[in-house]
């Protein structure tokens, strides 16, 4: 089967560079896929796969069914949406949607779905079981696509034995992928602040109740939420991105208004953390003559990796692509909502390699500059092909 995957994964990796540089071409932000949602279901037609569905308005869930297709079922997902990013690389295929581009590579998980499922529709009279492909919209932006679709029912009729995403990574190497057991990425919670003081002239500080100090001071307090409250050994983060204070050289403003992020690895910590936050704020402030309005939006819960599947995962990709080129990864406090799969499903959620320094292709995602070495694109749809066969095979051999 390895050799027969390979094979098709060369003969097809002109058609899915081409896919994703259409893609990568016509980007669309979280849950405004529309073209692209149209773009897929129109690839799956003319693969002749008819049973399929919208879910969450642009998502899409489809299956290909092999011999006794009610034996076991694994779930495949990619993401389809992009980010408020305005492209900077000169490339051919470069965004044409000014301010929005594919910086996290969910245009490379897409095209090679896409190309799964041309493999695996050719070899669907060679394998036992069904394989239920998820289109998932919205990652980058809460509640999460992905919950979005499992309130739909993604995860029923049929409920998958398990789920596998693979997620671009321009640290490792094109034709090399990483997998962790376990606890792999954070939590994320959005923070939104409102600090309320007394404005007024900068020169007549005992006049006013100054909300730019008084911030200053929540701040700096609140680091110890991590440094002193957190277990040592559990990682969290707590950041401020945005602080406003719309005052001027000699004005004190009357609010300063802030936003930010806490993570971490732990749900039962993450809780805990979110009183202690809000308690230390207010007291802090209250203290100060302030007042402080706080909202902790709750985000994606951390991603687990289920240790049979992802070890037998690693296993397969050992097979596939050679032990050399399967590497070991650290945990990773960046968030993403296939999380929620992994709440429901044993799930794992591997990297694939993008990098190629010989061509300048290293740029982290999200940034303006950010591309893949589309050779991995031949990498990441015959490993994702093999991996749910594989899967597949030792389910019905376990049961």
């Amino acid at each position: 089967m390895i050799e027969k995957i390979k094979s098709l994964s060369s003969k097809y990796h002109s058609d899915i560079v081409a896919i994703r540089r259409h893609l990568h071409m016509h980007p669309e932000l979280s849950f405004k896929e529309v073209q692209t949602s149209s773009y897929v279901w129109n690839k799956l037609d003319e693969l002749g796969i008819k049973e399929k569905q919208h879910m969450a308005d642009t998502g899409i869930v489809a299956l290909i069914k092999g011999k006794n297709p009610g034996k076991k079922t694994i779930a495949l997902r990619a993401d389809m949406d992009a980010l408020p990013i305005s492209e900077t690389n000169n490339v051919p295929y470069k965004s044409q949607n000014e301010g929005v581009m594919h910086a996290c590579g969910h245009d490379a998980h897409t095209s090679s779905l896409l190309g799964v499922a041309r493999i695996l529709n050719e070899l669907k009279d060679e394998f036992e079981g069904t394989i239920k492909l998820i289109f998932q919209p919205g990652e980058e932006k809460l509640p999460g696509g992905a919950s979005m679709m499992i309130k739909e029912g993604v995860l029923q009729n049929p409920a998958p034995d398990g789920i596998i995403g693979q997620h671009v990574m321009p640290f490792i190497d094109a034709g090399k992928v990483g997998f962790r057991s376990g606890i792999y990425m954070a939590s994320t919670d959005e923070i939104y602040v409102k600090v309320k003081g007394k404005g007024g002239h900068g020169a007549m500080p005992h006049l006013n109740i100054d909300p730019v100090l008084i911030t200053s001071h929540m701040i700096v307090a609140l680091q110890q939420i991590v440094s002193r409250n957190a277990n040592p050994t559990m990682p969290s983060v707590l950041s401020f991105g945005k602080v406003i204070a719309n005052g001027a050289t000699n004005v004190i403003p009357n609010e300063v208004y802030l936003e930010g992020t806490f993570r971490t690895l732990n749900e039962t910590w993450r809780y805990e953390a979110h009183k202690k936050i809000v308690h230390m704020a207010t007291a802090v402030v209250e203290s100060m003559g302030g007042t402080v309005e706080f909202e902790i939006r709750k985000g994606y819960p951390a991603l687990v990796n289920n240790p049979e599947l992802t070890a037998s995962s690693r296993q397969g990709a050992e097979e596939y692509l050679g032990k050399e080129n399967v590497l070991d990864l650290d945990i990773w406090m960046a968030a993403e909502d296939f999380s929620f799969y992994s709440q429901q499903t044993k799930a794992c959620f591997y990297r694939l390699g993008t990098r190629n320094e010989a061509r300048g292709i290293t740029s982290s995602v999200h940034t303006p500059t950010f591309d893949i070495e589309e050779k991995s694109l031949e990498t990441g749809m015959g490993l994702m092909a093999y991996l749910a066969v594989r899967e597949l095979a030792v389910s019905s051999t376990a049961s």
